[in-house]
């Protein structure tokens, strides 16, 4: 997610260590854990309220389905797996495409 590796992890601990001290970096330490473990929680009991307002039929519903790109890409897919088995349906349906000089069919009655 942050890309983040080994050199960058020592890199930020030893400016740490030079700002705070180590006599207070494990308190700060204690304190960020808390923090994280609190914004997951209330993301997950947000997810929870959502799905509860929204009906059983959203019950697989996560929050990165809520984003704009991910919605449009998934409706896209969607719509073109649609025109897809359209496109195969009408075809055994004995529908085919004229043949070269060929005249569609003329229904005088229709007319």
């Amino acid at each position: 997610m942050f890309d983040v590796g080994l050199a960058e992890l020592a890199v930020i601990a030893l400016v740490a260590i030079f700002v705070f001290g180590p006599d207070r970096l494990p308190d700060l330490a204690k304190q960020a854990g808390q923090m994280l473990r609190k914004a997951r929680d209330f993301a997950n009991s947000a997810r929870d309220e959502l799905r509860d307002e929204l009906g059983p039929q959203y019950a697989d519903l996560e929050l990165r389905d809520l984003d704009p790109r991910t919605i449009v890409r998934k409706h896209i897919i969607e719509a073109m797996e649609d025109a897809d088995s359209e496109q195969s349906a009408a075809q055994t349906r004995g529908k085919r495409p004229l043949d070269e000089g060929e005249l569609p069919p003329y229904d005088s009655d229709a007319t």
